[in-house]
């Protein structure tokens, strides 16, 4: 009996502190991010410079929800019928919601979807791709060049495995991007090929899936974005160049999961300190943390973060509800992660000139 109890407790320890290995892929290029902050969880050649086929189509999709409106009805013309490979097969002087384009873009992988859409935002080609440049610049993928709004091969159309991790980001702060990207089907309001089905199994395959995007050419191999969320944390990964493509993103994703947890470091509103206020009609303010900051973890890493407070002795009043008063810098293992503002938590009026008078009196005394 006691040799079955230590057994029993033998293996709880094993499970409780399993180390979860490095993933083995077959990919060219890889990496693995917590969408929210970034964070590289894991990488391989993750900064080479490779062809990127149809994920091209998650720029595209970005621009088209800033710039445009999903209720857009567009005009389709001769320039975006016919396009080679993957088609939703729009017809000359058809009539399509931008919405259903988008649809058809992203499940369908539409290339036709892709040119329609970028005359509409942009009047021709040319300006959309410039658009697509202008966002990966002002985002910092600063490895990335598009020629095309579809992804058919351009040896000057290339990007890195965390520039599209970084453009999937900030796609998916976008409510209706991540909404076209999690729907398995759609049903366009056009008279035939209306039905578009999601190409990306994730949805199906994976506890979680929220899409994103599949992508093939010849040159460029099979390359694919996908992205689940566990638990509170959303993790993307993205494999360039990869025959095993499905399975190894489940695998970096599993890897994620497996070792990491979001832990919330500091809460919006979170009490700092008080600070004195000069001249107000309040003696002092509230300095709390302005925004809430989580970061995917492991365990071990707990005991190694650091916060450091920057704030102010004390302040002149007036002060309005949310002025900074300092700032928050957290480190992890020496590293700096994150630097935050610290703000007031509501406005403190300034004193009448007699008033102010007689407080330098008072401070006299």
């Amino acid at each position: 009996m006691k040799k079955v109890i230590l057994y029993a407790l033998v293996l709880m320890v094993i499970i409780n502190n399993t180390v979860y290995a490095l993933p083995s892929i077959n990919a060219e290029s890889a990496i693995l991010v917590d969408a929210e902050s970034m964070r590289v969880l894991f990488e391989y050649n993750s900064y080479a410079k490779l062809p990127m086929a149809s994920t091209t189509k998650i720029m595209t999709a970005l621009i088209a929800l800033e710039k445009g409106n999903i209720n857009d009805m567009v005009r389709v013309d001769r320039d975006a019928v016919g396009i080679e490979g993957s088609s939703i097969y729009l017809y000359e002087y058809e009539i399509i919601s931008l919405e259903d384009l988008l649809y058809g873009l992203m499940l369908r992988s539409g290339n036709d979807a892709a040119m329609a859409i970028g005359k509409h935002i942009a009047g021709d080609i040319e300006n959309f791709v410039k658009l697509m440049n202008e966002k990966a610049e002002e985002i910092g993928a600063n490895n990335t060049n598009f020629t095309n709004p579809h992804g058919l091969h351009d040896d000057n159309h290339y990007t890195t495995a965390y520039d599209l991790a970084l453009i999937t980001s900030n796609a998916m702060e976008i409510e209706k991007f991540k909404e076209i990207s999690k729907t398995k089907s759609w049903i366009a309001n056009r008279g035939k090929n209306n039905i578009f089905y999601n190409k990306n199994k994730t949805l199906w395959e994976y506890e979680g899936g929220d899409g994103v995007k599949t992508g093939y050419t010849t040159k460029a191999g099979r390359c694919l974005v996908a992205s689940a969320t566990r638990n509170g944390m959303k993790l993307i990964a993205v494999v360039l160049n990869d025959y095993n493509w499905f399975n190894d993103c489940y695998v970096l994703m599993d890897y994620g999961f497996n070792n990491y947890k979001p832990y919330v470091i500091l809460e919006r509103g979170q009490f700092i300190k008080k600070i004195p206020v000069i001249y107000g009609n309040k003696d002092e303010v509230d300095a709390v943390i302005e925004e809430t900051f989580m970061y995917p973890l492991e365990k071990e890493e707990l005991n190694k973060i650091k916060i450091d407070y920057i704030v102010k002795e004390n302040i002149i009043a007036p002060i309005n509800k949310g002025d900074i008063l300092g700032y928050v810098n957290i480190y992890l293992d020496g590293i700096l992660i994150y630097k935050g503002s610290i703000v007031a938590d509501k406005d403190i009026k300034e004193l009448s000139t007699i008033k102010k008078i007689i407080e330098k009196i008072k401070s006299k005394f």
